[in-house]
């Protein structure tokens, strides 16, 4: 590929988006597809959040703000982790981004040199990797157990850590396992010595548990959180990190000179998220619940086996690995062959590390009659699949 610069050439593409894109495609074609392939909420905004919007745009809020945010929604986010958490946030702690990831580059960008190294679960988000890359490090993944669902092992982790070791980070819920780290992995963790960041992006969509933040076991942390995937506001992008007080200020100048603040009205909708939205999170979350219970069951009656049930986000990581021995053990072929067959866009697990190959992602941000129409299709191609 011809690119100016050797890290553009680098970046690696977000497979996710090539299904998707693939099945829009389709779609414009005339065919019908159901969608598991991507971690959107399928719900509208909360009405409460669209007319904060509104009323702050017809206040004249268009302009630019304080480069780390408006003060009452930095004062709703240091409310929310202290009821939630019960960790005191002081609100110049907290820095509005453009979302979470903005507030990835913003933080990666600050916190690591070149050769500097973040230990992370293999597998993880898709783009971790170019993230830290980007920022001139590397990527060090552990490789996790299906059997243990998933979870990130404090003592695999120790075995790794070396002097270049900047940062360990975690995200619970996890994307694309759906699994919430135990408090005791998270306590171990936290007290191994380097930089905890945590995404906790998932946080509030968790079912039947109650996901801690990181805050609750250690200050030597950083925390990304944002409004996407819990208020339904993917389109909004509204993000935020809390780093330590000594911290804010270098961070800032980045925010200052990349992307100068965010959104004005976008953050006024962000306080209505936090203190008006929450009867329509418990819906919503609810909802999701009923998908979440009504999958696993069909994913096992089609014949999967689903070792520990996910409790958190909105996916399923399933083990297709016998049917991907068909494309040389490629999640990606799979992947575009039941969008193909079966008509159902689906993420192959490469997409998360060599740690999900032959692994596929369900994601059940969908309706219910959706997944119901998507299992029925999946479980005929599984018969018919040669």
């Amino acid at each position: 590929m011809d690119c100016i610069s050797k890290r553009a050439c680098e970046i690696t593409p977000f497979l996710v988006m090539d299904v998707l894109e693939a099945a829009q495609k389709m779609e414009r074609d005339g065919r019908n597809i159901i969608h598991m392939e991507i971690g959107e909420p399928d719900f509208d905004t909360p009405e409460c959040i669209k007319k904060a919007c509104c009323e702050a745009l017809e206040r004249g809020e268009t302009h630019y703000t304080h480069s780390l945010g408006i003060p009452e929604l930095r004062q709703a986010i240091s409310k929310y982790h202290k009821d939630r958490y019960d960790v005191d946030v002081d609100p110049d702690r907290v820095i509005v981004t453009q979302g979470t990831s903005p507030a990835m580059l913003l933080l990666f960008t600050f916190l690591l040199d070149q050769g500097d190294n973040v230990i992370t679960s293999d597998p993880c988000y898709a783009c971790y990797d170019n993230f830290i890359k980007f920022a001139g490090a590397d990527l060090i993944k552990v490789p996790t157990s299906e059997d243990d669902g998933f979870q990130f092992r404090p003592e695999e982790i120790a075995k790794i850590i070396n002097k270049k070791t900047k940062a360990i980070l975690i995200n619970s819920p996890s994307n694309p396992t759906g699994i919430v780290l135990s408090p005791k992995r998270m306590k171990q963790i936290a007290d191994l010595g380097p930089w905890i960041v945590s995404d906790e992006i998932y946080h509030g969509l968790v079912y039947g548990e109650q996901e801690h933040s990181i805050l609750e076991y250690t200050d030597h942390a950083f925390v990304l959180n944002g409004f996407s995937k819990l208020f339904a506001m993917t389109g909004w992008r509204l993000g935020y990190i809390i780093s330590p007080e000594k911290y804010v200020r270098p961070l800032q100048k980045l925010c200052q000179n990349f992307f100068i603040s965010a959104n004005s009205m976008a953050q006024w909708a962000g306080v209505a998220a936090l203190t008006e939205a929450w009867d329509d999170v418990n819906r919503i979350k609810n909802i999701y619940d009923e998908r979440r219970k009504f999958m696993i069951k069909r994913l096992r009656e089609i014949g999967f086996d689903i070792k520990v049930e996910p409790t958190g986000a909105f996916y399923i990581l399933v083990n297709m690995k016998p049917f991907a021995e068909k494309f040389e053990g490629s999640s990606y072929k799979l992947a575009f062959d039941i969008l193909e067959k079966a008509e159902i866009g689906v993420t192959p697990g490469i997409d998360f590390g060599e740690g999900a190959e032959g692994y596929i992602r369900f994601s059940y941000a969908n309706s219910i009659e959706n997944i119901a129409e998507g299992m029925n299709r999946l479980e005929k191609y599984v018969k018919e699949f040669k």
